[in-house]
C-alpha cells in the first residue's frame, strides 16, 4: 500500500536563503534545539550529503516507537531538495517497506518562498491499519520553526 502526504507554507525570505538553512546541517540542529519538546536526542554521522546518517531519539510518548535512524538520499542544491529515508527502526519496525520525507524550497519571488514537506510511504498489506501513524504534522512544526529562525535573522 503506497501513500503520500503533503504540507508546505510560505516563507517571506528568499529561497536562497532558505536553502541555506535547509541544505545544510544547520537544520538538524536547530531542530534538536527548538524542538525539545519532541526530540531527546539527535546525532548526525557525516557532513551535511547525501549518505548523512541521522539518529534520532524521541521523547517517550511521542510516537509509537523511541528512536530512527534516517539516511539523506538525495541533496540538490540547484533544485533545493533533500529527501531522507528511514534506515533502521521507527517505522520500518511498524510494516512500512518505505518512509521516505522530501523537503524542497521553491522560489515564489526575490523575498518570498515556498518550503514543501511531502512524506512518501509504502506500507505491507498486513499492516495497513499503521498507515494513520503517517502524520506531517511533525513536518509542519519543523518547517514553521525554520521559518521562525530564518525571519529572525531577516526581520
Amino acid at each position: 500500500m503506497m501513500g503520500r502526504v503533503q504540507e508546505e507554507i510560505e516563507v517571506n525570505v528568499g529561497a536562497d536563503q532558505a536553502w541555506k538553512l535547509y541544505g545544510s546541517l544547520e537544520l538538524p540542529n536547530l531542530l534538536k534545539e527548538k524542538l525539545k519538546n519532541i526530540i531527546l536526542t539527535l546525532n548526525i554521522q557525516g557532513d551535511g550529503g547525501v549518505g548523512t546518517i541521522i539518529e534520532l531519539v524521541l521523547q517517550p510518548g511521542i510516537m509509537g516507537f523511541s528512536s530512527y535512524k534516517e539516511k539523506y538520499t538525495k541533496v540538490d542544491d540547484e533544485n533545493r531538495v533533500k529527501e531522507t529515508e528511514v534506515v533502521e527502526g521507527g517505522y520500518l519496525d511498524s510494516g512500512f517497506n518505505l518512509y521516505r520525507v522530501r523537503l524542497e524550497v521553491i522560489e515564489k519571488s526575490k523575498s518570498s518562498c515556498i518550503t514543501r514537506a511531502t512524506i512518501e510511504y509504502d506500507l505491507k498489506e498486513e499492516f495497513a491499519a499503521n498507515a494513520s501513524a503517517v502524520n506531517i504534522q511533525p513536518l509542519v512544526l519543523v518547517m514553521q520553526a525554520a521559518a521562525d529562525h530564518l525571519l529572525a535573522q531577516n526581520p
